[in-house]
């Protein structure tokens, strides 16, 4: 039987934090970095056993995320990881177990409920008893056979406290770091997530989205996300912040591994109406992993999502290139009414945050805090542990909101909605004849700020969180080795489209690098195609990169 080892020889390899260059990949795969495929595979055949490879991420995760690096990715494990694993291997012996994440190990962002261990969103408030159920994607990954690894951290109730606040920060959890420079940001609120899948802390992870919290994290930690149709996942037993554009989803290495989790956890719950449809759209995306599905594609790139940086471009321009080169169409387009949903946006989460966190307070048992108001002033009393960096203005102004009858809520939600929904995307798509729309997600990680929070650069996640429709994002290339990713949206229930197009697109491209756990980022040319997926070298461009977005459209 095969035993893969986590060793001191390889932080040697591959943690050279004293240096300001990247270290060469490493030789032989180990579990870290395998494909949920592979790792399967392995599982069937005997040639491991799952407890050895839940053993194995627990050392791991030990390694990178409590010593070494202290990545901080990780808030807890679960103490029945261990068993439930010896169960899997049961199971296998026994000729069952045939799903693809059967024993493979899954961590869950910290605002996911769990009976086997608490669920904090990040908040001291929420410390003490486990829910007293599972959330429903949970009980759909267990189904699935997946192994419940444990906990990642996360921008303290998911980003939504502050204008101020350090994505990545929270009170339980601390601050996550970027693998790739430590300095940098892991963007947020799905940091913990993202940087424990780049940094092969686990394969398989879930985060949550409510306007980018999916996409920019997966972008600057050089990883896959897909962020469905709102409806398509259920949010049953997730901490909230608004019920009109929550949405958890995979966060991968690669779009293979990213569509076989969305298979397991897409469907309808009656525990969540929003999913009513969902039965009759949810597949096996898998059968959507072809080559060749660019061909004839039409493609818009938004120009007015793809930001200022000369280094971004050059990346997108390249992104063009490559999918020219796999026979799509990609036209530059205007996004209509880009400009003008925010104040509408910002309005619609302050009322629904209010009314969704009492309701979910109110059945969370054994808390100190009961309502929005408690948690308020819980912060207060606790404000040096609590708010060591920033404040609650978010919380304060949602606090201020009335009911969800107020004619004031009714037309934000109306007008954030058409605005992006049938006003934009939809409009684009229709005008221009698209299968998708893509833009960068955004700018390559800044520099953790604890005092003046995040300074982060525009991307392409925000139209379709607010739609409520589908994005995939995809590694895409890298500014001084800082990831940055490609996103791919269009309308609701596009999600085979988007991966044919975006597994296309990766296999055209193959920009995923491993994180280094540099101090510093490091000085080396911009240049796309010097990047490689596990050391496979991209396939030359047929087209000749050329910019597309001369001005802002």
């Amino acid at each position: 039987m095969k035993r893969w080892f986590v060793s001191a020889l390889f932080l040697t390899c591959v943690f050279p934090v004293a240096s300001g260059h990247p270290a060469p990949l490493m030789g032989p795969v180990t579990p870290d970095y395998q494909s949920i495929a592979t790792l399967h595979r392995e599982l069937r055949s005997g040639a491991i056993t799952d407890v050895v490879l839940v053993r194995d991420f627990i050392e791991r995760i030990r390694l990178l995320n409590h010593e070494g690096p202290r990545l901080n990715a990780v808030i807890m494990l679960n103490p029945k990881a261990l068993k439930i694993a010896r169960e899997r291997d049961a199971a296998l012996r026994a000729g069952r177990g045939h799903g693809l994440l059967f024993g493979i190990p899954v961590l869950l962002k910290d605002n996911i409920d769990t009976r086997s261990m608490p669920t904090t969103a990040g908040s001291l408030a929420l410390e003490g008893p486990p829910p007293a159920r599972n959330a429903t994607i949970v009980n759909r990954l267990v189904r699935a056979g997946a192994v419940i690894l444990g906990k990642t951290n996360l921008s303290e109730w998911a980003d939504f406290r502050s204008t101020h606040a350090t994505s990545g920060w929270s009170a339980v959890g601390g601050l996550t770091r970027n693998p790739y420079v430590l300095t940098r940001n892991a963007c947020g609120s799905s940091s913990g997530s993202a940087v424990a899948v780049a940094a092969g802390l686990v394969p398989i992870a879930i985060g949550t989205e409510t306007d980018g919290s999916l996409t920019c994290p997966a972008s600057v930690n050089g990883i896959v996300d897909i962020k469905p149709t709102l409806g398509l996942v259920s949010r049953a037993g997730i901490v909230p912040i608004a019920h009109s554009q929550d949405d958890p989803g995979p966060m991968t290495r690669s779009v293979a591994d990213a569509a076989a989790v969305l298979t397991a956890i897409a469907g309808s719950d009656p525990r969540d109406p929003w999913t009513r449809n969902a039965d009759r759209h949810a597949t096996d995306y898998s059968r959507f992993l072809t080559r060749g599905h660019l061909k004839g594609t039409r493609i818009g790139v938004v120009c007015g999502l793809v930001g200022s940086s000369p280094q971004v471009r050059r990346i997108l321009d390249y992104s063009v290139a490559a999918l020219r080169s796999r026979g799509a169409t990609v036209v530059a387009v205007r996004l209509p009414n880009l400009h003008r949903y925010g104040k509408y946006e910002s309005t619609t989460l302050l009322y629904e945050f209010k009314h969704d966190l009492n309701d979910y307070l109110a059945r969370r048992h054994g808390l100190s805090v009961h309502n929005l108001a408690q948690l308020i002033a819980f912060d207060r009393i606790h404000a040096r542990r609590e708010m060591p960096w920033f404040g609650q203005d978010l919380f304060l102004r949602a606090e201020r909101m009335g009911p969800l009858t107020s004619p004031a809520y009714r037309h934000a939600l109306a007008e954030a909605k058409a605005l992006t929904g049938p006003l934009g995307i939809g409009a684009a798509l229709r005008v221009h004849r698209l299968s998708a729309l893509m833009a960068p997600a955004g700018g390559p990680a800044w520099t953790t700020d604890l005092v003046d929070g995040d300074h982060g650069t525009a991307g392409g996640d925000s139209p379709a969180a607010v739609a409520g429709d589908p994005s995939i994002t995809v590694p895409a290339g890298n500014v001084h080795g800082l990831p940055v990713g490609m996103t791919f949206f269009a309308g609701r229930w596009s999600e085979p489209t988007l991966i044919g197009i975006a597994y296309d697109f990766e296999q055209a491209t193959r920009q995923r690098i491993r994180p280094q756990f540099l101090a510093r980022t490091p000085i080396v040319p911009v240049v796309p195609t010097q990047a490689t997926l596990e050391g496979t070298p991209p396939p030359p461009l047929t087209v000749r990169p050329q910019p597309i977005c001369v001005s802002k459209q």
